[in-house]
């Protein structure tokens, strides 16, 4: 064979190889409740996606956004149809349809985040926010001058609940009489809404502000009128860099990619996921304190949260100290905090953990009541 020949096939080969290789690679999709520019939840979503594909290159993705929540299992019939060997559904409202599809497609590898229904082929997962929101709650409640917080919510879940009762918790920890005030949006999504619930919020004397809705909304509107802010899971210091004191930042991408190579070597497939939960934290690394990654408090607010002081354990200690402190506990391997530590009571003063215990992760997943020093009504709220 000539020279020129040997070129060739060796090009043939190459070709070849790379077809395969292409063929190779595993299909994971991704449904997203909200558009991925919301600067919110599907945005961090997407963000994790991205990162997953970088890391990953035997890794292929595909993802459907603004996806209603009631209105999944088409989307997931497309999907599987279209080669999906994993879909990831990132919506709590997709619960019961991904529970539905994982029947109908039991070759496939499903996970649903937030959710708490699993199937042999589904698995659930969770980078969590209650610690963070403790953390927030501390700050807020040091600044706060008039002892009204206002929270601007989107939906009743169990998720919302365990969020709002855990900032309550620091607010108070710092502001005994404090009380933390709800705005309901019933929407994801709706910067209309959120703008209004703030500005009323703000209207009725509250004078500080967190939120969970998927735009940076409530941080713009805050900062316009100069309240102090919390921003919610994306980095929102750049929309008000005055008064997003901090926040709750999220990367999955270490969920999803820890889940994938799993799927990958085979210790996670079809049949061996029914006791596969997820339930992520600051120990893990899948959740950040912070304005923006690498500043966990907004070095404006640094001085204002050092004057500010509470009590722990009997003694003096800074509000900024005591939220470092935390946060390096709780980031620890064995944290000895938590914030729903016992004893601990609802809101109708019914006792919810008992002194010594903590709240397990089923517990803490189906969370239906909430602390004292929240406001407003709460759907499913047990009396």
């Amino acid at each position: 064979m000539t020279g020129r020949g040997w070129w060739l096939a060796l090009w043939v080969l190459g070709v070849a190889s790379a077809a395969q290789a292409e063929e190779k690679k595993f299909k994971a999709c991704f449904i997203y409740v909200g558009p991925v520019g919301d600067i919110g939840w599907s945005h961090a979503h997407d963000e994790a996606r991205k990162l997953t594909l970088k890391e990953l290159p035997w890794l292929e993705t595909q993802h459907v956004e603004a996806v209603p929540e009631g209105q999944a299992l088409p989307v997931i019939d497309r999907l599987v149809k279209g080669g999906c060997k994993a879909v990831f559904a990132t919506s709590f409202g997709f619960m019961d349809q991904t529970l539905e599809a994982a029947k109908k497609y039991p070759d496939v590898v499903f996970a649903h985040a937030t959710g708490f229904k699993r199937a042999p082929n589904l698995a659930t997962y969770m980078a969590d926010f209650y610690q963070l929101y403790y953390l927030n709650g501390l700050m807020a409640g040091a600044l706060t001058k008039t002892g009204k917080v206002g929270y601007v919510a989107a939906f009743p879940i169990p998720e919302l609940k365990r969020h709002i009762s855990a900032f309550a918790l620091g607010v108070r920890a710092v502001n005994p009489k404090a009380t933390v005030n709800l705005k309901w949006l019933n929407a994801w999504v709706h910067p209309g809404k959120a703008r209004e619930a703030a500005e009323a919020l703000m209207a009725e004397g509250n004078d500080v502000l967190a939120f969970t809705e998927d735009t940076a909304t409530v941080a713009q509107v805050a900062g316009r009128k100069k309240v102090p802010v919390f921003g919610h899971y994306s980095p929102m210091h750049r929309f008000s860099p005055d008064f997003v004191v901090s926040g709750q930042l999220v990367h999955w991408e270490k969920i999803y990619i820890d889940f994938l190579k799993k799927v990958r070597d085979g210790s996670y497939a079809p049949g061996k996921l029914q006791d596969v939960d997820y339930w992520w934290l600051l120990r893990e690394g899948a959740v950040e304190l912070g304005a923006q990654p690498g500043m966990p408090i907004n070095p404006k607010w640094v001085d204002a949260l050092k004057q500010a002081q509470m009590t722990v354990e009997g003694k003096p200690v800074s509000v900024h100290d005591r939220v470092m402190a935390l946060l390096k506990d709780m980031s620890s391997a064995t944290p000895a905090f938590d914030p729903f530590q016992g004893p601990q009571v609802d809101r109708q003063g019914k006792e919810r953990v008992p002194a010594g215990k903590r709240m397990s992760i089923p517990e803490l997943n189906q969370m239906q009541w909430v602390v004292p020093g929240v406001v407003g009504p709460v759907a499913d709220e047990p009396r």
